[in-house]
């Protein structure tokens, strides 16, 4: 590694303190950190949990406390395994604890590597340029700290940690395609990248991910003038091993989405993107929506058309503006093409999010367009530097009136408009600036140091707009976002031993903080949900009806009355005002032993059928298919369920003919029953919960979770990272070997 290059990361690391300075500094007055919201109701709560169940040594495969129970290891988000998730709560677990500043680290601390990596990854593709460590460093910046990987990404942090893979698996897709032979190693590299970003928890970003790798790894067999043959092969290799890698949670993944609300969306529900509008926050940041994803500063725009324009960037051109189209979704033609052609598109929501392709190509074009710029003194280009110039001055003149517009009204209305007024104001300073900077730069060839001045001009724009901006980050320290241990209602609730039992914690729980505090909610955030659970909560049932069905014991609600026999046992207050915590009169036992049976052909019967008022489902149990067994008419009576685990609950009875038990757990592929030791099937009911056949004498019932896809997904996993780590310590094996000699001819064109 060259002494310049290690400058260049001293300055990335540098920059990457500045920019988190406030979530990083240790003095409590200047601490902030980010918003409450998705990442702390969301990421911090399911975090909290997965740590809860790590730390215990168990593997957290179902998670009892939201939604009224879902299949942890499958809902994407969490993460379960993604490598640098576990790094971050063993470090937790090794300095006291989790908290919500580990997962802020966590963040900080991705922003960090993908500096690092589209640092590398532009310094490999410009290194035979003079200038390519500052249009490296450059890219890095632009990438880094943009409106996008600053705004909404940090509080989705699965977006993020998706997202950031980019720049490595493209190095890996550039070095295998580096020379006239096919280097098959280097795509194991970008194998391992793409593993990751499924494996951090957002398949929709991983997914523009893949449309992005299939369509550079095309453009490089093409460039080489390879047989098509060549990518086919290529795709299959890092493909596998991408899939490979995160096995143990794609095959669960794949197969919950199948049962969740999400498969049932249509193309109106999925083709939300930006409106048209939004391309103004290339220039004016925050005057259209909450977040400027698409903002990387006026000199980076400038660097990027240059790139397009005049270097010949066609491939980073081409995937910028078709993403950006893409990003508009149904406000633009290209989204309905491609939600009829592309495979897996229909599972995405917010297309908004293809800002990430935007985004990562303008950085690497901004890097390349500034070595354009450096190395065109040996070919003066005196005509397009005009029409630089000549285009800025329109532009500049035409945001100088657009502000001086937007001044007089504020002048008029300042509630109306002070919102606004600062980013014209900037924007147009900015093009002014870049007016009188760039057309003396494309005038004749400059110092290094000229060029440079671009660089920090970027960094001012972009840390100026981003850093510590109000949209994603609070003013308070992280502990003061949220109690990491129980609030005083919840403690109340979780101080009943008696499980087990849910509540519903619309108010005073909310978001999935069940899973942080330990309390059985049925509902939750998490986007995927079980269509079934679902329709028994959210479809429109009686309030007492779904109460009944998931044995609540608890409500927490702002009303002062129930529509069923309860007492008021605690006040207190939670994000929206006052709350009361209710105990119901008479909650239904998680298991009950039934005697008596309908049968409904469909789901919807079976709601249809709950939602009559004159229909008791305390007494009688809906079975979606018929159970051969004689049933007595007699009345029902409690189980006692005698353990309960998420993965694993015990339920003892007597009967004295045979019943049916109704347990108020989802019914859900992977759970496995037994009686008395025997395997027996799961009969589906109420539309959703579950039922087991039980004998006329003592019996015990044990449920347990084991999902055939975890156990697939796990073996797999296995395979692929063995696979890896051996092929890494052969490789390192062999660059030790020739490390005093000549390199093997294989290896002549290795980067360094």
């Amino acid at each position: 590694m060259k002494r310049d290059d290690v400058f260049a990361i001293g300055a990335l690391i540098a920059l990457w303190l500045l920019f988190f300075w406030r979530v990083l500094t240790p003095i409590t007055a200047d601490q902030a950190s980010l918003r409450q919201g998705d990442f702390s109701g969301q990421f911090v709560a399911f975090a909290g949990y997965q740590y809860a169940r790590l730390s215990k040594g168990e593997i957290p495969l179902w998670n009892p406390y939201n939604n009224g129970g879902l299949p942890f290891i499958a809902d994407t988000q969490a993460a379960v395994f993604y490598p640098p998730r576990l790094i971050a709560l063993a470090l937790a677990r090794l300095t006291g604890g989790f908290t919500y500043h580990t997962l802020e680290l966590e963040m900080t601390a991705h922003v960090l590597l993908y500096t690092l990596m589209m640092y590398s990854f532009v310094r490999y593709l410009l290194r035979r340029k003079r200038g390519a460590i500052l249009g490296a460093l450059t890219a890095a910046i632009v990438g880094g700290y943009s409106g996008f990987m600053s705004g909404y990404p940090p509080l989705q942090l699965a977006l993020m940690e998706a997202g950031i893979w980019l720049p490595l698996a493209a190095f890996g897709i550039a070095a295998a395609g580096d020379t006239s032979t096919l280097r098959p190693k280097w795509l194991a590299v970008t194998g391992f990248a793409y593993g990751m970003s499924w494996m951090a928890g957002h398949p929709q970003t991983t997914y523009l991910l893949t449309v992005f790798l299939l369509a550079y790894w095309a453009y490089t067999v093409y460039r080489r003038r390879w047989s098509w043959r060549k990518w086919v092969i290529g795709a299959l290799i890092f493909s596998m091993i991408g899939g490979g890698m995160a096995a143990v949670q794609l095959l669960p993944g794949f197969e919950y989405l199948l049962y969740t609300t999400r498969a049932g969306f249509g193309y109106d529900a999925k083709s939300n993107g930006f409106p048209i509008q939004d391309i103004v926050q290339f220039i004016f940041p925050g005057i259209v929506s909450l977040f400027s994803p698409l903002y990387i500063g006026i000199f980076a725009l400038i660097l990027a058309i240059i790139a397009v324009v005049r270097a010949r960037a066609w491939f980073w051109g081409g995937m910028a503006i078709t993403a950006l189209i893409w990003s508009f979704g149904a406000n633009a033609a290209l989204y309905p093409l491609l939600y009829n052609i592309l495979p897996g598109l229909r599972f995405f929501r917010g297309q908004e999010r293809g800002a990430y392709l935007v985004v990562n190509t303008l950085a690497v074009l901004a890097g390349i367009g500034l070595v354009y710029l450096i190395n065109r003194g040996v070919e003066r280009d005196h005509p397009f530097a005009l029409r630089i110039r000549g285009w800025l001055s329109r532009i500049f003149w035409a945001a100088l009136a657009f502000a001086g517009l937007i001044f007089a009204l504020w002048l008029g209305s300042p509630a109306s408009y002070g919102a606004i007024i600062q980013p014209i104001a900037f924007g147009t300073v900015m093009i002014g600036i870049a007016l009188l900077i760039l057309p003396i730069l494309m005038a004749k060839p400059q110092p290094m140091i000229a060029f440079a001045a671009l660089t920090a001009i970027t960094i001012f724009e972009l840390f100026t707009v981003n850093m510590a901006a109000p949209s994603t980050y609070d003013r308070v320290p992280p502990d003061a976002q949220i109690s990491m241990t129980p609030p005083p209602l919840i403690a109340q609730v979780l101080a009943d031993a008696d499980v087990p039992f849910r509540v519903d914690g619309a108010r005073g729980l909310t978001a999935n903080y069940g899973s942080l505090y330990g309390a059985a909610d049925i509902r939750g955030i998490s986007p995927l949900w079980l269509a079934s659970m679902a329709a028994l909560i959210d479809g429109g049932l009686p309030n007492p009806t779904v109460w009944e069905l998931l044995a609540v014991r608890y409500v927490f609600s702002d009303w002062r009355e129930l529509p069923t026999p309860a007492q008021i046992i605690g006040r207190g207050m939670d994000f929206y005002g006052e709350v009361n915590l209710h105990r119901l009169a008479d909650p239904r036992p998680f298991a009950l032993i039934m005697h008596r049976a309908v049968l409904a052909e469909s789901d919807e019967m079976a709601y249809a059928m709950l939602g009559a008022p004159e229909f008791n489902p305390r007494q009688t149990l809906i079975l979606n298919e018929p159970v051969e067994i004689a049933l007595s008419q007699a009345d029902a009576m409690p189980a006692q369920v005698v353990a309960f685990a998420p993965e694993t609950v015990v339920i003892h009875g007597e009967s004295d003919a045979p019943a049916l038990l109704s347990i108020s757990l989802p019914d859900y592929p992977g759970w496995i029953a037994t009686v008395n030791g025997v395997k027996t099937p799961i009969h589906r009911a109420y539309g959703g919960l579950s039922a087991v056949a039980v004998p006329a004498e003592d019996w015990e019932v044990t449920l347990i979770f084991s999902p055939l896809t975890f156990r697939i997904g796990a073996s797999l996993s296995i395979l692929t990272w063995t696979a890896l780590f051996a092929f890494g310590v052969w490789q390192w094996s062999r660059s030790i070997r020739y490390k005093s000699g000549s390199p093997s001819p294989t290896d002549a064109s290795m980067p360094s």
